[in-house]
């Protein structure tokens, strides 16, 4: 990590950061916030992230500080990356791990050859409905907090562009795949949907966001790597 001064930050970067899994990206987030504070005795400093990611999902968190903050939106508009495990033969409510297997599906019909040639179904524009566990607003509440409540939410569908759906490997019942989409696009909802595209159910075991646009997770660091590196920390 090339050395940064003070004014650097509050001009503006673009940091890079592989959010861990199980880390909400408010968390990367104010990891970054609170060594930058303290490196520099900071009171006031802008920093913001340039797309969520899910706590069971790892990967790129662009983050943009001081006045590059402005950049957010630019940078949420672009194309996204992401490669996973979509399991098949079951469902659960929130389409991933956060939530217990809800209902089993026979999938002794399911060939490899269907799977490779069920993808074509999700390229181009389609149309998704978001998951009932996700952070989108209804009536002023994030839809997780209804679902948690047991409450049932009418949620529209809506357009989004998948460029790419490419099926990596399959090992058994988990189908691993990469999948290039613009913003707005739920994999765990194409998990769901590519269970039902296969008369079957499905739910996403694994996920991590690889590119967004020309930044690339490659070059991405772990966030208590880049706090130890910005403090001093001897152990790095």
């Amino acid at each position: 990590m090339q050395d940064l001064t003070k004014e650097d930050y509050l001009n503006g970067q673009v940091l890079l950061i592989d959010k861990p899994l199980e880390w909400s990206s408010f968390q990367a987030v104010n990891k970054l916030k609170w060594a930058i504070r303290k490196k520099f005795s900071l009171k006031k400093f802008k920093i913001g992230h340039a797309g969520t990611l899910d706590p069971l999902a790892t990967g790129l968190l662009v983050i943009c500080t001081g006045k590059f903050t402005k950049k957010i939106t630019e940078y949420q508009g672009q194309e996204k990356e992401y490669t996973g495990i979509i399991t098949l033969g079951g469902t659960t409510p929130s389409y991933d791990l956060e939530t217990e297997i809800n209902e089993s599906f026979g999938t002794e019909h399911i060939t490899p050859e269907l799977i490779y040639e069920t993808t074509a179904q999700f390229i181009g524009d389609i149309e998704q409905a978001p998951p009932v566990f996700s952070a989108l607003k209804k009536d002023g509440k994030r839809l997780y907090e209804l679902a948690r409540e047991g409450k049932t939410v009418d949620i529209p569908k809506r357009k989004v562009h998948v460029s790419a759906f490419e099926i990596t490997s399959i090992d058994k019942l988990n189908v691993h795949f990469r999948i290039a989409c613009s913003k707005g696009t739920y994999i765990r909802s194409m998990a769901h949907d590519f269970g039902k595209a296969l008369h079957s159910g499905a739910h996403l075991t694994a996920l991590r966001r690889t590119k967004i646009g020309d930044f690339n997770v490659d070059n991405a660091q772990d966030p208590l790597v880049f706090a130890d590196i910005l403090l001093g920390s001897e152990d790095n």
